[in-house]
This record gives C-alpha cells, sequence and structure tokens, in this order.
C-alpha cells in the first residue's frame, strides 16, 4: 500500500512511501488487541481504592442486643456490616493491577492496530518537521492543513520534540508520542495517525517479521 508523503501545508511533497504489508496488512488479531488494552489501562490504575472493615471502624464492642429471644438476626457490636455506620464486607483493598504480557504478545497487537487503520486508511505520512519554539496555532494549523482537525490525533515522531509536544499538549483531541513507545491502545483511540516518514522507518524496524 502506497502513501503520498505531504508537507505541513497538507501539500504532496511528490515523495511516496510503501506501507509494509506485515507491520499494516496482517489480518488483525481481536483477542490479542483485547489482552494488550486490558494489560494496559490495568497498569494505568492506581489501586488505592479503600474501604474499612469491621475491625477497622471505630466504636464499641458492647454486643447490642441479647443472641436470642429478641425475634430478629443475631448481631454483635455496633461496627456490624448491617448496620448503618458499620464496617464494609468484602470492600476494596489497596492492590497491583499491573499484568504482563509476554513480547510477542504485544507486537502482535501492534501491528493489528497498525492494520486496523490502514484499513479505515487513516493513516497520514508526514515529512519530518520541527517547530523553532512552542506555538499552539501553529499546531493547529497543521491538523486544519491535513485536514484532521476535529478528530482525536496521535502524531508519531521519531524522537522526542520539546517544541512539538508542548505545541499540542493543551489540545484536547491531539497527542504526540515517539515511535519507539507506541501502543495498541493510543493507537486504536485515535481517529487518525499521523506519522512522520523517520517515525514509519522506525515503526517498521521494530516490528517487521
Amino acid at each position: 500500500m502506497e502513501i503520498n508523503v505531504l508537507d505541513i501545508k497538507g501539500q504532496e511533497t511528490g515523495r511516496k512511501v510503501t506501507l509494509n504489508e506485515s507491520v499494516f496488512g496482517i489480518e488483525p488479531n481481536d483477542h490479542v488487541l483485547y489482552l494488550d488494552v486490558k494489560q494496559y489501562l490495568g497498569n494505568q490504575r492506581q489501586g488505592t481504592a479503600k474501604a474499612k472493615e469491621r475491625s477497622e471502624h471505630t466504636g464499641s464492642t458492647r454486643k447490642l442486643i441479647r443472641q436470642k429471644g429478641g425475634g430478629g438476626a443475631r448481631r454483635g457490636d455496633i461496627n456490624s456490616p448491617v448496620l448503618v455506620g458499620g464496617g464494609r464486607v468484602f470492600g476494596p483493598k489497596p492492590r497491583d493491577y499491573r499484568t504482563k504480557l509476554n513480547k510477542k504478545t504485544k507486537e502482535l497487537a501492534r501491528r493489528s492496530a497498525l492494520s486496523y487503520k490502514a484499513q479505515e486508511n487513516a493513516i497520514v505520512i508526514l515529512e519530518d518537521f520541527t517547530f523553532e519554539a512552542p506555538k499552539t496555532k501553529d499546531f493547529v494549523n497543521i491538523t486544519k492543513n491535513l485536514k484532521v482537525d476535529g478528530r482525536k490525533v496521535l502524531l508519531v515522531l521519531p524522537e522526542v520534540n520539546k517544541n512539538v509536544y508542548l505545541s499540542a499538549r493543551n489540545l484536547q483531541r491531539s497527542e504526540v508520542m515517539i515511535a519507539s513507545t507506541i501502543n495498541a491502545y493510543k493507537v486504536l483511540n485515535a481517529d487518525v495517525l499521523v506519522m512522520t516518514e523517520n517515525a514509519l522507518k522506525i515503526i517498521d524496524g521494530m516490528l517487521t517479521k
């Protein structure tokens, strides 16, 4: 699959790139994508939710009513879960939600996500560029020139570019990341994947089979 390389004004440069079939043209594996996205979202969780159990509440331990003869259920002190203000049964505890996936599974997930974007014609190849200074207006103009404004845009760069990153940071529907850290969740979550030429080369080098 060939794609025209565009400049930041949205004009064709006269160059074309060919998307690697082993990276952008495979049959996507939905189950692997599910596993990878589940892992990514789980790894973002803090896992600090906590509810007090019966033994952790401050309250009298006096038995409120006698054990038998009252016509109601047995219960002990005021911290009982059946009473308002009592402890919680099986409440959340601090835990680690992180999981592990093997390297080949994660690579397949990334290739599957990229293949979906290729099938949807939602990939734009941009010639390498930089900003002299951070300026959100310049980044917005690029999205307008590429006709992707108003959509979720993921811009993939070959390396860290602070000026470009800062220019997009305040835009709710735009995100910038480097090619070596690309993941299936970010690709699937974007409406349009915009990659520079060198970023494409890095992704090809990482994922080509």
